[in-house]
């Protein structure tokens, strides 16, 4: 669908352009950009321009997530965020996120479980951009998520997590876990596919239950407490089962004094946290996969020292992958479906 730029434009202030840590050094020899990969989820949109081997010469952000873009205008959010680059170079694009869904450009379908990169890359959904100033139109390529069905027959769905597990450098076997409003854990098998994986809707009940129930009335926020919050996590792993009763007691232990005003944030933060470990662990024994196996974290950095500390008290390893998996596992899409070299 053609889109005029000019008919919606976000705020100036809105763009961040940055140069990577792992940009090429000033004065080293500079690789030709070969690909233009998006992440763009719900409330953001991040653009980096790859050189050769998935090396980062830029990134760019801007809150022009889906939900963000003004009725269905995703060309010009896109051509607002790094229309430079697509005039300057006849290079591919690929995005992966919430931009393949149903509110997105275009829906890109699921993949069943188990589902493997190369699978992946031989479904990209196709979408035209069209960069303006005469410049012909080319495909931008949505990756497709992941759907997977418990013994239940309960489905779950993925969009985006699926690349940055791909791009992670795991060893086959691992299992990765993705804190985050939606916390996702993704178990891999010896090939190296996404066998299923569960969703946990963690950091979406905290800020309903902080901000909107009568739990927040109590607390008090901007500050860090390590004692409440392992206090917290201890009650959720051990009283799971009893979720909705759990949770009362960040009112109930405020009211009598147990825990300040001042730690019950974190008190609620690790009663969640601990909910979904017990919950995965329980998911995990199922699967006849020890709980003594080492996890992968991928996600923003405080958050997943959080879980590390709640996995710690719940007697697993963890450890973090390495930054960048979304965009290395970008990168091994395109290669994968033929739109750059990987050795380029």
């Amino acid at each position: 669908v053609a889109v005029a730029v000019q008919e919606w434009q976000p705020a100036s202030d809105a763009t961040h352009i940055e140069r990577p840590q792992n940009a090429p050094a000033a004065g080293t020899h500079v690789s030709p950009p070969r690909l233009i990969a998006l992440d763009w989820g719900t409330s953001n949109l991040r653009a980096t321009l790859l050189g050769d081997g998935g090396v980062c010469l830029e990134e760019r952000t801007a809150a022009t997530g889906i939900m963000a873009v003004m009725d269905r205008q995703f060309n010009a959010a896109l051509l607002s965020l790094c229309g430079d680059w697509l005039q300057a170079h006849a290079v591919p694009l690929i995005a992966s996120g919430m931009i393949g869904s149903q509110q997105g450009w275009v829906e890109a379908p699921y993949l069943h479980c188990p589902a493997s990169l190369a699978s992946a890359a031989a479904a990209l959904t196709p979408v035209a951009v069209h960069p303006g100033d005469g410049q012909q139109a080319r495909n931008l390529h949505i990756v497709p998520g992941l759907r997977c069905t418990d013994d239940s027959g309960m489905h779950d769905v993925m969009r985006g997590e699926e690349t940055q597990v791909w791009g992670s450098n795991v060893e086959p076997g691992s299992c990765i876990v993705l804190p985050g409003t939606h916390s996702k854990w993704a178990w891999l098998d010896g090939a190296g596919r996404i066998t299923r994986f569960r969703t946990f809707m963690t950091g979406e009940m905290y800020a309903l239950l902080s901000t909107h129930g009568i739990l927040g009335r109590l607390m008090v926020f901007g500050h860090e407490s390590e004692p409440d919050f392992k206090a917290g996590v201890q009650r959720g792993l051990s009283h799971s089962a009893q979720a909705t009763h759990a949770l009362f007691a960040a009112r109930t232990a405020g009211l009598m004094g147990q825990v300040a005003p001042e730690g019950l944030p974190d008190y609620l933060s690790g009663m969640l946290i601990g909910i979904e470990v017990a919950g995965a662990r329980q998911a995990m024994s199922g699967l006849g996969q020890a709980s003594a196996a080492p996890l992968t974290l991928i996600g923003d950095g405080a958050l997943c020292r959080r879980y590390v500390l709640a996995l710690q008290l719940a007697g697993w390893k963890a450890q973090l992958a390495a930054a960048g998996a979304a965009t290395r596992g970008q990168w091994r899409l395109a290669a994968a479906a033929g739109l750059v070299t990987d050795g380029s």
